[in-house]
């Protein structure tokens, strides 16, 4: 019976967000040649994750193609996932795709473009939540950031009950040097609504989305296997 690799993401109204996303499920099909994958949504777009699940046939491995574990992963997919392990089908979900030291290096790299000095101010710029474990992992990949970056990472919030961005990008404009920048590391996966938010707001200079681009940088489509290797492995050493 084969496996399947259900990519489930937010869902976007912008055509651009739409076409990175299904370029990006269309990648890793590609690299998985063996395992069906198939896409869902938890909100704004069709199929919804709960039709999609009971429409599918043997093991199902969720990857959520999301950057933080707020309220879609553990209320909209972990009830959806429960649902189904209780009718006796297996089914298991894997981590989200953040933090993780590849989107790091990742967003390394489009700062080190930027030619980002000491004489700079970064904001990782995120999308936000109510939910406080998707703030502590935001946390976490701004860490993960200063670390590689060596200097002071803050974490602006375009959503949610984080600290605004502006807010943020205000405090860091604050104490730049003469000719210092605020530079906006976008912590988003595609264009959208936050990442239009992101563009509109007071940062000197703004990266773009992790999944940007006609070519997706690979490291992206690596992660998403390897959370669906990893998880889906898992499930087999616990039913063996």
């Amino acid at each position: 019976m084969s496996s399947t690799l259900l990519a489930v993401s937010h869902g976007t109204a912008d055509p651009r967000g739409q076409a990175v996303v299904r370029r990006l499920v269309d990648a890793v099909r590609g690299r998985l040649t063996r395992v069906d994958v198939v896409q869902a949504f938890v909100d704004v777009e069709e199929p919804n994750l709960p039709d999609v699940l009971a429409g599918l046939d043997g093991p199902v491995t969720v990857v959520p193609l999301l950057l933080g574990a707020g309220f879609h992963v553990h209320v909209d997919i972990a009830t959806a996932v429960q649902e189904r392990v209780a009718s006796g089908l297996p089914t298991t979900t894997a981590a989200t795709l953040g933090p993780d030291a590849a989107l790091t290096g990742l967003l390394v790299d489009r700062l080190h473009r930027l030619e980002v000095s000491e004489r700079d101010a970064v904001v990782l710029a995120v999308a936000g939540s109510s939910d406080i474990r998707a703030r502590l992992g935001a946390d976490r990949a701004a860490a993960l950031l200063s670390a590689r970056l060596r200097c002071r990472v803050r974490v602006g919030h375009l959503g949610g009950s984080g600290r605004p961005l502006d807010q943020v990008v205000a405090e860091a404009r604050s104490g730049l040097p003469g000719g210092g920048r605020v530079v906006a590391a976008n912590y988003l996966l595609a264009p959208g609504f936050f990442t239009d938010r992101l563009i509109a707001s007071a940062a000197d200079v703004v990266t773009g989305p992790l999944a940007a681009g006609v070519r997706l940088d690979p490291r992206v489509i690596d992660l998403v296997v390897r959370r669906y290797e990893t998880a889906s492995q898992g499930r087999l050493s616990r039913a063996g």
